[in-house]
């Protein structure tokens, strides 16, 4: 039995990331404390050839939110790689159909029942 592997458009281990993304720190709110608060702690990456930006806020720490990031941007690239399904077409069965067009009959006469008569009464 031959394992063939597949290629990937755009590498997923961490050199290449690097290589690939364009790295932004910033400053994150929210629980952690004054570290957290203070320091500029958050991390943003954009993938240049897809355009694709994850972003890691959770930790007080620069290099683990790097990490995660890292690590975030590759699983969200290997899903862009998968193979899709094709579409199969459907449509309603005949039941369905008719089953739709009675609800909208009867709505629409529950509707007119509301109405106040008109001159054509």
């Amino acid at each position: 039995m031959v394992m063939r592997r597949t290629e990937h458009p755009w590498p997923l281990d961490r050199c290449s990331l690097e290589r690939d993304c364009e790295v932004e720190f910033f400053k994150s709110g929210g629980p952690g404390g004054q570290h957290r608060n203070k320091r500029i702690t958050g991390v943003r990456l954009r993938h240049q050839p897809t355009g694709v930006v994850v972003s890691a806020t959770e930790r007080r720490s620069r290099q683990r939110n790097l990490d995660v990031a890292f690590e975030r941007m590759a699983r969200r690239l290997e899903g862009l790689q998968g193979k899709r399904a094709p579409r199969k077409p459907t449509k309603p069965s005949r039941f369905a159909v008719e089953r739709r067009l009675s609800s909208k009959r009867r709505v629409s006469v529950k509707k007119a029942r509301r109405r106040p008569p008109g001159p054509w009464d």
